[in-house]
């Protein structure tokens, strides 16, 4: 494959002229830093990339992890023609291209094609289905990135034939090594430039960064270009410049992908877990995200019935008033009614009688096949008692206490119990006023 001069010049340019994340990137597997658990020096993918014997890959992580550092790594060490494109610009032309030069790699110098895409959630089933069979054959050994979860947004025969590698987000230690490799390396780094980044600076940013090497990076780059020197001619990146330069931190959040998912689960599980602390923890952090408040309020009336129930009666009430009251109101100040939902709920007594009723009552529906009692059955359309609807019927508020103890289950499955309240809250009372009138008559 030549080169035209064009584009030689062109890709020289880009290298020197990109954002600083970019020329950062490290072009062997000993100056990458962090994510340790998948290329530690004992680790699989490690001893996969040294002896140039890769099967097909996808990383998976949050933005700013690596994805596409690993694969420009695996690019440098292969003797296979690697071969990029990004999904969410690619089309199936240039699948066909890329297959058709594999091909011819494979026939005439029985040479390997590896093919990385990047965002690989973002082609379509169609499209993924395409590089199956190229994949299945060994004509492509395919390399995917995505900060999707793959079970949910790669096809599963493709997930079959690849091994998953979840990047994490980098620790505060890993960040602060690239900031001092960016403001020092002269090469590829801002070292021209005569930087001095602070102690406090640098710890900030690696905090705030949240685990995205590219979101501090970015900060860095900023605040050097845009920064006077001082006195004693260097540019000096303060605590100051440093949150000039990241005004806002970069929520991993996602409304479509897994960490909206993730995010979620933790939301319900701190209200069931009586955390408020953590419930308040989470609604927020969706809400900086920009979750829908609809959707966030759904949540919060489902757990208002299914985890507190009968243990107080009032925290479904709470909850509907809440969703009814932020839907029209709107934001800001929907978060403060939200809140005040979100803590009733984690805040109140515990109880999930409800849920195990209703599921005991559905299963007892699917396996049995019963008649109403006869003396429950309505006996007010013509001819109805003649058949004997109605009849032996006996009204409850006749009765001491409203109360009178009758069949009401079918026969077939009489004496069931489905309903057991809890002993916690206002359900005790419940539990406590069923027993005392069962006892009374």
């Amino acid at each position: 494959m030549i080169m035209d001069l064009f584009d030689y010049v062109r890709e020289k340019n880009m290298d020197s002229e990109s954002p600083l994340a970019s020329r950062l990137r490290p072009v062997t597997l000993d100056e990458v830093v962090g994510q340790q658990h998948i290329i530690g020096k004992d680790k699989l993918l490690y001893r996969a990339i040294k002896a140039d014997k890769l099967s097909s890959l996808i990383f998976y992580g949050p933005p700013g992890t690596g994805k596409t550092t690993l694969a420009k790594v695996i690019a440098n060490t292969t003797s296979a023609e690697f071969k990029q494109i990004n999904a969410t610009v690619a089309g199936k032309k240039d699948m066909e291209e890329v297959v058709k030069q594999a091909k011819e790699l494979q026939g005439m110098y029985q040479k390997r094609a590896i093919l990385f895409v990047d965002e690989i959630h973002r082609f379509n089933k169609g499209q993924q289905d395409y590089l199956l069979p190229f994949v299945e054959d060994g004509t492509l050994i395919l390399i995917g990135a995505t900060t999707e979860n793959p079970y949910f947004e790669v096809n599963g025969a493709l997930i079959s034939r690849s091994s998953i590698f979840e990047l994490h987000p980098l620790d505060k230690e890993d960040i602060k090594t690239l900031l001092k490799r960016a403001v020092t390396d002269v090469e590829k780094g801002m070292g021209s430039y005569g930087a001095v980044i602070e102690e406090d600076a640098m710890e900030f940013l690696a905090d705030i960064a949240g685990g995205d090497a590219r979101n501090a990076l970015n900060a860095v780059e900023l605040g050097i270009l845009t920064t006077e020197r001082s006195t004693d001619g260097k540019i000096h990146i303060t605590l100051d410049v440093a949150s000039e330069c990241i005004q806002k931190r970069v929520v991993r959040y996602d409304k479509t992908g897994d960490n909206h998912y993730d995010t979620i689960s933790a939301f319900i599980k701190s209200m069931r877990g009586s955390d408020p602390d953590a419930a308040v923890y989470y609604l927020a952090k969706m809400l900086y995200a920009g979750e829908d408040i609809k959707f966030i309020a759904r949540r919060i009336m489902i757990c208002a019935s299914e985890d507190v129930g009968n243990a107080d009666p009032m925290a479904l009430n709470v909850a509907v008033s809440a969703a009814q009251a932020a839907e029209r109101i709107g934001m800001p100040e929907a978060q403060i009614i939200l809140s005040q939902a979100v803590l009733y709920v984690a805040t109140a007594p515990k109880s999930n009688s409800a849920v195990n009723a209703i599921a005991a009552a559905m299963e007892n529906v699917r396996q049995y096949k019963t008649t109403v009692p006869p003396h429950l059955q309505d006996s007010h359309y013509g001819g109805a008692k003649k058949i004997g609807h109605g009849i032996g019927y006996r009204y409850a508020h006749d009765y001491p206490h409203h109360y009178v103890e009758q069949q009401y289950l079918p026969s077939e499955i009489a004496g069931t119990k489905f309903y057991e309240a809890s002993q916690n809250g206002y359900e005790k009372k419940i539990s406590d006023w069923m027993e005392y009138i069962r006892n009374s008559r």
